[in-house]
């Protein structure tokens, strides 16, 4: 819709300036008092019912329309990364060791001008938004604290439906959009693994039962799982530490390793989590130890439904042209804590290319890495189909 595109153009000076000064002081975790007090002094004099989180610094705005009507959710995350910064740009992270390297600073001002545009047809809204800015989406996980502090019910009525989007510094040409229907992201969880034995001395292994040996069959054992899993319905498993030992002559009395856990339907996680300590128990049993096995649940799958990824499918390629859009082909293995929200509401969620103009999408560095860079070119692009997805939800109602 030309009108809602170019009202963003026309905010998308404040806005780069909003994801600017959010850029530089980067905030990590549950607690983003700066990033916290930005957005506020972005939406006030809005007139927004603004709830402030207890247990976290997020931020709930509420926006009344003047007709009745339903509610729909936009949602934003506003977390940044433990990662020295290495971009080289005018408005680098001045926080050593903290890092906007996954976008969330496009994603709140995006959310923020998406609320100054919906203020702006306040009368002619048929309904609610609720706008939903989260601190801790790279962990512990913001969206579910929110949830149990009374998020879905800030309007009154619960939401009929949710949105939220997600900028890429790669792979994606900027402007250019992406998602599918169904399963988008992968649930994350991680295993921690500790194998008991016996210590001893090196040269004497047939006194001691050595845990470093039978860990390494371990490790080595994960991947098989898959051959026992639906092929279709895939589970990915990955290593990621392994800790045994203090000196080359002694066997330890214990090894430790971590790994973690994507898979993209919950039949598939239920499946890993019986077949992993079936699989490991053995191979303990087999050299004469034990394995304790902690399984720490992390973020379920970011499942799109299928009427809502359709909606929004519709809403941006009217927006932005067919040519803009890039259906999905398979899942992708990271993943998103929008998941518990969408585990309550109906939604969709999209990815959004912001990879500089003129740079190669397919080699430019990738969000989470230290020179990952987003384009302020694509903030209007997201406020602009932010508050089209509710305005065009809510008359649809």
């Amino acid at each position: 819709m030309p009108g809602t595109i170019d009202a963003a153009q026309a905010i998308s000076a404040d806005l780069a300036e909003l994801r600017h000064a959010i850029h530089a002081e980067p905030e990590i975790g549950l607690d983003l008092p700066r990033t916290q007090a930005r957005v506020l002094a972005a939406l006030d004099r809005l007139p927004l019912e603004v709830t402030l989180g207890t247990g976290l610094s997020s931020v709930t705005a509420v926006l009344r329309g003047g007709k009745p009507g339903n509610t729909v959710l936009l949602r934003a995350d506003m977390d940044a990364l433990p990662i020295t910064e290495n971009t080289g740009l005018p408005f680098a992270s001045r926080v050593d060791g903290a890092m906007h390297a996954c976008g969330h600073d496009l994603h709140t001002a995006m959310l923020c001008g998406a609320a100054r545009l919906l203020a702006g047809r306040q009368p002619e809204l048929p309904g609610n938004v609720i706008f939903m800015f989260q601190p801790a989406e790279e962990g512990p996980g913001g969206a579910a604290p929110m949830l149990a502090e009374g998020l879905l019910d800030a309007a009154g009525d619960r939401p009929v439906a949710a949105y939220g989007l997600h900028v890429t510094s790669g792979l994606l040409p900027a402007g250019f959009w992406s998602s599918r229907e169904g399963p988008l992201m992968a649930a994350a969880d991680t295993i921690h693994v500790t194998v008991r034995g016996r210590g001893g001395h090196a040269s004497r292994p047939n006194h001691a039962a050595d845990p470093i040996y039978p860990a390494c069959q371990m490790v080595t054992a994960l991947p098989a799982l898959g051959r026992r899993l639906e092929v279709f319905d895939p589970v990915m498993l990955t290593v990621g530490t392994f800790h045994a030992g203090t000196v080359n002559n002694v066997i330890p009395a214990e090894a430790k390793f971590s790994a973690t856990m994507r898979t993209f339907s919950p039949a598939a996680r239920d499946a890993i989590r019986t077949a992993i300590p079936e699989l490991l128990g053995g191979i303990a049993a087999a050299n004469q130890v034990t394995a304790e096995i902690d399984f720490e649940e992390g973020y379920p799958v970011t499942a799109n439904d299928n009427a809502e990824y359709e909606f929004a499918r519709q809403t941006l390629t009217d927006m932005f042209g067919a040519d803009r859009f890039i259906r999905t082909p398979q899942p992708v293995t990271g993943s998103e804590d929008f998941s518990f929200v969408l585990e309550q509401v109906p939604g969709a969620f999209v990815l959004l290319g912001a990879c500089p103009p003129g740079t190669d999408p397919f080699s430019a560095p990738f969000n989470h890495s230290a020179e990952a860079v987003f384009d302020d070119c694509v903030l209007a692009d997201g406020t602009a189909l932010l508050a089209e997805l509710a305005v065009r939800r809510l008359a649809a109602s």
